[in-house]
This record gives structure tokens, C-alpha cells and sequence, in this order.
């Protein structure tokens, strides 16, 4: 890549810090500081405000507006155990920032075979680079996922933060990123490892990045929306009590090919609930 090219992934970074930081803080204040501290502190903001935003407008439509529909009120979380969630998320937070801002800071030195521009690729170059973008982050994010339970160090040290939140009444959508700082990391690798294989849009491949926060929220509420082949909230909830089933991430067909799915409609899931 030339430097011609690079320069406009750092001029895009550079946009979005002054969007974000720009705008909350007084220019002397900021400007002062490292570009890759300006990314840092631009994606802590944005993403504590996904996390936050959708989790409470998520929580405030199915336990409040349609109390009853989706979930029933003694499967309604408590509010210790959704402040707990908060609580894991956003000690984790700081260290989630890191990898975004590592990704960039590679994208901006011509690391990644990143492109800045859809008509660089044209249409349909992007589209096909997005699904096999979209299906090495599934692959990757399965196997971390199942090796983070079956490696019993990792469980132990690592996931088991998680798995704490394993009935219905303790999940929340909140629970989405109430993890330890490196299994979150860990289980979003897959995004930056798939840079250097395949060509990504470089806005796209950060907006999906940051999506996570919205993608792991909805399938963290317990609600089936059978929407086949997603990898939703009724999949997502056996996972989190069989722990040996359903460690997909967007779709179930990791699952189906490898032998790991169970599906919310099976008798033995109804026993469970």
C-alpha cells in the first residue's frame, strides 16, 4: 500500500476522534494527547455507550413496556444481579478498547490487506470479502468459544466469569459483555486475525466490531426468536446451562456441522426450562 492509501485510514481515524472526543472535551484538553490514546479513549466512550444505551433500552422494552410477553415476571432478572452484570462489563471495558485500537493502529500502518474505499473493490467484491470475512470471524469465534470451555485452565481462569449468570433469571441482556477482560478479548480475535487473510472493508469491519456490544446483548435476554440459521437468544440460553452445546456466534451451522447444536425445541431443552 502506498502512503498515499494509508494516510486515508489515519485520515478516517482522525475523523471519528473529533466526532467522539472532540465533542466532549475541550480541544486543548485532547489534542495534546498520542493519536493511538485519541482511539483509545474515542472507542472506551463509544463502546461504554452501546454497552449502556441498548442494554437499558433493551431491558426497559421486554421487562417493562411488554412485561409478561416476552419474558415472565419471576424470570425477570433482579436489578443486584443486572448491576452486577454493569458492574464485570465495565471493569472489563478499558482492556476491550485495546483491541480496536490495536486493529486500527495496524490498519493505519498497512499491516492488514484493509481497503478504505467500497470502489476500490467495487460492489460485489465487498460483498463476497464480507461473507468470508463474516464466516472465518464464525469459525474463529466457535472454536475460542469451545476451547474456553474445554481447556478447564481457561474455564477456571477465564469463562467461568461468565457462566455465573446460567439460569434464565440471571440472564439479562446486560450480561453480554460481563466478562473477564481477556476471554472478551479472546472472543473477539477472530475480527483483527481475519484482517490479514481477507480483504475488509475498514469501516465495516469496525462497525461490526463495535455491533458485538448490540449482537451480545440480544442474545443474552432469553427470548427465541427462531429466526433459523441465527445463533439467537433461545440457542444462546441452553448454551448457558448445558455448557456443552450452541458455541456459535452469529449462525447455528458450526454447530449442526460439528455435532454441538441442541435446539430450543427439543424436548430435553423444555425439561431444562
Amino acid at each position: 500500500m502506498g502512503d498515499e492509501y494509508l494516510r486515508l485510514f489515519a485520515e478516517e481515524t482522525a475523523l471519528y476522534n473529533r466526532i467522539v472526543v472532540g465533542n466532549l472535551f475541550p480541544y486543548g484538553l485532547w489534542v495534546q494527547l498520542p493519536h493511538f490514546l485519541q482511539t483509545w479513549l474515542r472507542n472506551y466512550i463509544a463502546a461504554t455507550f452501546i454497552y449502556l444505551a441498548s442494554g437499558f433500552l433493551w431491558c426497559l422494552y421486554i421487562y417493562y413496556l411488554k412485561r409478561n410477553v416476552y419474558v415472565a415476571k419471576d424470570s425477570i432478572p433482579s436489578r443486584k444481579a443486572m448491576l452486577l452484570q454493569i458492574y464485570v462489563a465495565m471493569k472489563a471495558m478499558p482492556w476491550y478498547c485495546v483491541l480496536p485500537t490495536l486493529s486500527e493502529y495496524m490498519v493505519e500502518n498497512g499491516w492488514t490487506k484493509c481497503f478504505s474505499r467500497i470502489n476500490d473493490v467495487g460492489w460485489i467484491g465487498y460483498l463476497v470479502y464480507l461473507f468470508i470475512y463474516l464466516t472465518l470471524v464464525e469459525f474463529g469465534i466457535y472454536w475460542m468459544h469451545r476451547e474456553l470451555h474445554d481447556i478447564k485452565f481457561l474455564y477456571k481462569h477465564l469463562h467461568a466469569t461468565h457462566h455465573i449468570y446460567n439460569k434464565q433469571n440471571t440472564l439479562s441482556p446486560f450480561a453480554g459483555l460481563a466478562f473477564h477482560p481477556l476471554d472478551g478479548i479472546l472472543q473477539a480475535v477472530p475480527h483483527v486475525i481475519a484482517l490479514f487473510i481477507v480483504p475488509a472493508h475498514f469501516t465495516t469491519h469496525m462497525g461490526l466490531l463495535f455491533l458485538e456490544a448490540i449482537w451480545t446483548a440480544n442474545i443474552h435476554d432469553c427470548i427465541h426468536a427462531n429466526l433459523w440459521p441465527v445463533m439467537g437468544a433461545g440457542y444462546h440460553t441452553i448454551h448457558h446451562t448445558t455448557y456443552r452445546h450452541n458455541y456459535g456466534h452469529y449462525t447455528i451451522w458450526m454447530d449442526w456441522m460439528l455435532g454441538t447444536l441442541r435446539d430450543p425445541g427439543d424436548d430435553a431443552w423444555g425439561k431444562l426450562m
